[in-house]
């Protein structure tokens, strides 16, 4: 009879658990499963594999086939310990074994099972993750990606309002299932470029909105920036930097049919340079103001 790591098969050592043996065994199955595979030695190999697998799996096969020693190449030639019939046989005999198979020793006194049938359940495809990048714009109105995976490549349509970080789930798009399992899910990984002038907080958005000294101080009309085009606003007067001010449904679309809220971050600018006259005004402004924005200091 010739000898049949198990363990060298599935690529696990003779100490490992039983999760991390039903792991080894699902990989290898998804890589030599028939009805997917492309290897040229899928078939044998997936028939090896599920062997390998039905002896270890089970404790009592486990342990009946640990009995057998550990010493021996892959194919070479052994009999089983004298005692080892009495313990695990059933009534078997060594003489018998001329030719018999390791995996049919098994069968033949009913503890290897039902392998092949149960090499044939069904197991779901795996699931697949792949990163996908979007401007703010595409987030907005929406955007297709052609995709790659094992199974090929597709269109992707990415609904309008995707935000960072989101994972968009598409039914039935990764990796094949076997036996009949359905197939796995594919998740893409929703990535935002940065923006030039917006932040994206989920579906809100913020914007820094510059301000005149005046503006600020005396109040005023302005025009932002959005996704759609500009809108106006108005600009309390007494604003400070920091401040936001709202703007309703201006952000990125909702999947319920609302919308983000877009904020205008007002901050305060002066003028670089300054002409004759502004010098006039700023020191005429300064000689009659009372304002401290210092008075907290004492």
């Amino acid at each position: 009879m010739k000898y049949k790591d198990y363990y060298k098969i599935l690529g696990v050592g003779r100490g490992a658990s039983e999760d991390e043996i039903k792991k080894a065994y699902r990989k290898l199955a998804r890589k030599y499963h028939p009805d997917v595979s492309k290897e040229a030695n899928a078939k044998e190999k997936f028939q090896e594999v599920s062997e390998a697998y039905e002896t270890l799996r089970d404790k009592e096969k486990r342990s009946a086939y640990d009995s057998l020693g550990s010493g021996f190449r892959p194919g070479q030639d052994f009999r089983p310990p004298p005692d080892w019939f009495d313990r695990f046989g059933g009534g078997g005999r060594a003489e018998d074994l001329h030719g018999v198979d390791l995996g049919e020793l098994f069968e033949s006194m009913g503890i290897f099972g039902r392998a092949q049938r149960r090499s044939r359940r069904s197991f779901a495809g795996e699931d697949y993750e792949v990163p996908v990048r979007l401007s703010l714009e595409e987030a907005f109105r929406g955007a297709e990606r052609t995709v790659q995976t094992d199974r090929g490549s597709f269109t992707a349509r990415i609904p309008r309002g995707a935000t960072d970080g989101q994972r968009l789930r598409l039914r039935g798009k990764g990796g094949p299932g076997m036996n009949g399992g359905a197939p796995g899910d594919l998740y893409l990984q929703i990535a935002l470029e940065p923006h030039p002038l917006y932040r994206t907080h989920g579906h809100d958005l913020e914007v820094e909105v510059p301000l005149a000294p005046w503006e600020a101080a005396l109040g005023a009309d302005i025009e932002v920036p959005t996704l759609e085009g500009r809108v106006k606003m108005k600009v309390p007067g007494g604003s400070k930097a920091g401040q936001k001010l709202r703007l309703a449904g201006k952000g990125l679309p909702r999947p319920d049919g609302g919308a983000g809220d877009l904020y205008a971050v007002l901050s305060i600018a002066v003028p670089g340079t300054l002409t004759a006259r502004e010098r006039e005004l700023y020191e005429a402004l300064r000689e009659t103001s009372r304002f401290n924005p210092r008075l907290k200091f004492g």
